[in-house]
């Protein structure tokens, strides 16, 4: 048995079994955007502005109300990191297609340079279902290079649904490749992001460098805003042990204003390279990038996929964003599997 599943006597546990609330949604085509209702209290927003380099849901609220995604660049909070602009609430793309760079792509890139960079343009959102115990929202969008030439069509669904102490988003996204053959080249960067609270982050006492696959150099200050996040994987790895391993899910905790809030997210075993790689770092980037496996594994294996015209392939992941509970391995164990046989 894993060892880690022992923290489930130390945590109070969330029930699967509790009692679903009412999903609704707000369509604002004007602003482009939805607002995401669970129990008549905000949770998200679906937001898709023209001047947003990818369709993005921010923020991500805890069901007591906590906000648990950073607020930069759409909204500075004190105390707060500065660094990556393209680090916004939870997105999906990858660093390098065709290769292009969607993951870095932000307002922060000059215009002489954007031809480099990918863009997730010409979002529709197709249909909005409200729901007593779920409601789900499917949208599409067109992967792009900056000529407008369109190298993938995006077709993706989001189910959210939350009890009194959770709040979940099943995320199902197919891509399909147009008129040109499409590589996914094996990169660090991607694929399904979110970039999380200042609480959230794990503690550091030193500055960080980090550079970009243009060269790009991002200096992190050592953590003074009340850190005191932590990882823990399907695996038992924890903390910085967390990043450039594999596992069906991995869960980041803490506390914030004297509330324990978490968010976990579980991969499929459909999805390509399951268990994923998380790219997992202390400074508040939450991710799961099953493509990018060189890095991760040393060289010792290699991904590198690729998409003839006309064909797809589908991922599909489990946000849970739990509050004043901790979430126990038990129960994602018992996640993972249910979603497992889900889609």
């Amino acid at each position: 048995m894993n060892k880690y599943l022992i923290l489930g006597c130390c945590f109070a546990s969330l029930q699967l079994t509790a009692q679903t609330k009412k999903v609704s949604f707000l369509e604002n085509a004007k602003q482009q955007k939805v607002d995401v209702l669970i129990d008549g209290k905000p949770f998200t927003s679906f937001l898709y502005p023209d001047n947003l380099e990818k369709p993005i849901l921010y923020p991500l609220q805890t069901a007591s109300g906590l906000t648990v995604t950073r607020g930069f660049p759409l909204n500075k909070r004190g105390n707060e990191r500065t660094d990556h602009p393209h680090h916004v609430g939870l997105w999906f793309n990858y660093e390098s297609v065709n290769g292009l760079d969607f993951w870095n792509n932000s307002y922060n890139i000059p215009a002489a340079k954007k031809s480099s960079y990918g863009w997730i343009r010409n979002v529709k959102v197709a249909a909005v279902k409200d729901g007593k115990t779920k409601g789900s929202l499917n949208y599409t969008a067109n992967w792009e290079r900056q000529d407008k030439r369109v190298l993938l069509k995006e077709a993706t669904t989001f189910v959210f649904s939350g009890n009194d102490d959770t709040r979940t988003i099943d995320r199902v996204t197919t891509l399909t490749a147009q008129k040109d053959t499409v590589y996914f080249k094996d990169v660090k960067d991607g694929m399904l992001g979110i970039r999380v609270t200042k609480e959230l982050e794990l503690p550091s006492d030193k500055e960080e460098s980090y550079t970009d696959n243009k060269g790009i150099v991002t200096k992190i200050a050592p953590t003074k805003n009340g850190a005191n996040g932590d990882y823990l994987t399907s695996e038992g790895k924890k903390g910085n042990d967390a990043w450039g391993t594999r596992g069906n899910w991995c869960v980041l905790f803490g506390v914030k204003e004297t509330q324990p809030v978490s968010i976990a997210v579980v991969d499929h075993p459909k999805n390509p390279g399951y268990p994923t790689y998380w790219h997992a770092r202390d400074y508040g980037l939450f991710a799961a990038n099953p493509l990018g496996q060189a890095i991760f594994s040393n060289g010792k294996e290699h991904m590198n996929l690729t998409l003839k015209p006309g064909e797809s392939v589908t991922f599909r992941y489990r946000i849970i964003i739990g509050s004043g509970k901790k979430q126990t391995a038990e129960l994602l164990n018992k996640q993972a599997l249910d979603f497992g046989k889900q889609i």
